[in-house]
């Protein structure tokens, strides 16, 4: 009996579809019963990096407690709802799932401090270095760093979920994974200034993963910042957005308060900002029509808020990076979260030999996908970049560099 992968739904002829993929750098025969995007999602969801998201920090540092939203929870919550608005769309569920999961596997010990940190070393060690870049290092772990198969280094992911994965790049670093992959996953961020740019935008399913993303971490943000103590109910009434849905959830229950009060608002801003995007997305893609996934690179990006919604979403994002992301007790743990960083990297770099020998024998400089080989700074920056938070902490005091948070 021929095995065929399943389909859930019809796709949009805007959607991506397996079937028509670029394909992957390493020729692969097609699985039975699997499509290429569900592939690449259990091949992301076996990985070393994957499993590493579970103790790497979000805001809050992975030992200040156990409830607080980790990499791998906050990728799960983004997965959730991309495949729900995916769902509504027509859109490839399978691929925003591959992406949402591995958007943050480049992502350092303790969050954008520790990626600040490493970039901060790089170019300190070297002026000309580009320098860390969290996106870039998701696709560096999925393209060279995860050793698994006998006969390539990465994954092999399909070139619609790298293209993904890499949804910011600086244009250098760009014009470099352009000349060793020519017309590939960073083509767009080399023609973007371009008269006639080839293409500006990824899948549709990349600009979904990258929308849920925003939407996720926002919602929990909330949560864990009222966890911590650091927000309180009664603060979050100055954000149009939560005291719309506050107040809501009070008419519906005026009995609610603490932490009911707080899960429904959130529950209730969720459900909006997810049915907003799915009504905006039609709207734009209704104007735009179009006829295949290469006119949707095209164009500008067609997934999106509503006008409203977007200042409402901007103004939260204001409200968490002044008062919790900015927050005196946030602000200190993340100085000494930096310097454990590039306290790490110096140790390294003056003695490779206190890596695993594994990582010193990269020290090549040779730094291709069919090598994982490289400079003796980017070694150590893909060593630390890898720790988890606990586990930078332990090589922090094992090397006895300073003050274990």
């Amino acid at each position: 009996m021929l095995l065929k992968p399943f389909h859930a739904s019809p796709l949009a002829f805007f959607a991506c579809d397996p079937n028509q993929s670029r394909g992957r750098r390493f020729f692969e025969a097609a699985a039975p019963t699997r499509s290429e995007y569900q592939r690449d999602r259990d091949r992301i969801v076996h990985s070393s990096a994957f499993r590493r998201l579970v103790y790497k920090t979000q805001v809050f540092l992975n030992h200040e407690g156990d409830l607080f939203r980790t990499r791998l929870t906050h990728s799960l919550e983004v997965a959730q709802l991309a495949r729900s608005i995916a769902r509504s769309l027509n859109l490839n569920e399978d691929l925003v799932e591959a992406i949402a999961l591995a958007h943050d596997l480049g992502h350092t010990p303790f969050g954008h401090a520790g990626q600040d940190a490493l970039n901060e070393c790089l170019k300190r060690h070297d002026p000309t270095s580009a320098g860390f870049e969290h996106n870039l290092q998701s696709l560096r772990v999925v393209d060279s760093l995860e050793e698994r198969y006998p006969t390539y280094n990465g994954l092999n992911l399909t070139f619609e979920t790298r293209e993904g994965i890499l949804k910011h790049c600086s244009r250098r670093n760009a014009r470099q994974i352009e000349a060793r992959e020519p017309g590939g996953v960073a083509q767009r961020f080399v023609n973007q200034h371009d008269t006639e740019p080839l293409w500006l935008q990824p899948s549709l399913e990349a600009q979904l993963a990258n929308l849920a993303d925003e939407i996720a971490y926002n919602a929990h943000d909330i949560d864990d910042g009222v966890r911590s103590g650091l927000l309180v109910l009664e603060q979050l009434q100055e954000v149009a957005l939560f005291k719309q849905f506050s107040s809501e959830a009070l008419a519906q229950h005026p009995t609610l308060k603490g932490r009911r009060l707080l899960f429904e608002a959130i529950r209730l801003m969720l459900s909006a900002q997810v049915y907003d995007v799915m009504e905006a997305t039609r709207q734009a893609l209704d104007k735009a029509v179009p006829l295949d996934v290469q006119a949707v690179r095209k164009q500008s990006p067609l997934v999106c808020f509503t006008p409203s919604m977007a200042a409402q979403s901007a103004d939260l994002k204001k409200f968490l990076l002044h008062n919790l992301y900015r927050h005196p007790h946030v602000l200190e743990k993340m100085q000494q979260a930096q310097k454990m960083v590039r306290d790490l990297f110096g140790a390294y770099m003056a003695d490779p030999a206190l890596m695993p020998q594994a990582h010193a024998d990269r020290f090549d400089g040779n730094d291709t996908p069919h090598s994982v080989g490289a400079k003796p700074e980017r070694v150590v920056a893909d060593y630390i970049a890898g720790m988890t938070d606990r586990f930078a902490s332990k090589e922090y005091e094992r090397l006895k560099l300073g003050i274990v948070m």
